[in-house]
């Protein structure tokens, strides 16, 4: 049986133009947990998710900012916290993940008692040359729906 929340994006072109496809569907409040080692295309996952919101710019790691905020159709909460250790708590992240914008979480595995329980985990993988693998898990009904709405209208690689 073929997983209906997995692709393969032959290129960073792919990946990013299915985030900003993605992006299209988000709403205010909305969790991103993306996992990957080093090199999965985190951050160019998120560059296109960042296009698709309307943010106009550059869109980089906030490795050693941790949170970097950009304007757009609805602000983009753009957060990495391989660095964070045992601080998740006093950095404020409810604001963010209950506010009027969108989260994405780089490393979110890394600060999992701090996440709200309903979000949308995104692994990438890397895959033959540039080919990424991604997988989505819808956890609450929220992101099951968006899921199922991406479904029917991402056709990559699969």
């Amino acid at each position: 049986m073929v997983d209906p929340y997995v692709w393969t994006f032959a290129s960073t072109e792919e990946t990013q133009e299915f985030a900003r496809r993605l992006a299209e569907y988000l709403r205010p409040g909305d969790v991103l947990a993306l996992e990957g080692d080093l090199g999965a295309g985190k951050t160019t996952f998120t560059q296109g998710l960042a296009r698709g919101l309307g943010v106009a710019g550059v869109v980089n790691s906030p490795t050693f900012t941790i949170i970097k905020e950009y304007a757009g159709r609805l602000p983009l909460y753009h957060m990495d916290v391989y660095r964070v250790e045992n601080d998740a708590d006093q950095l404020g992240l409810d604001e963010y993940f209950y506010g009027d914008g969108v989260s994405v979480v780089e490393w979110a595995s890394l600060i999992e008692p701090a996440l709200p329980e309903e979000r949308l985990t995104i692994t990438l993988s890397n895959g033959d040359g540039q080919a990424r693998h991604c997988r989505l898990e819808p956890r609450g009904r929220r992101y099951e729906e968006l899921c199922e709405e991406i479904g029917k209208h991402a056709h990559f690689g699969n």
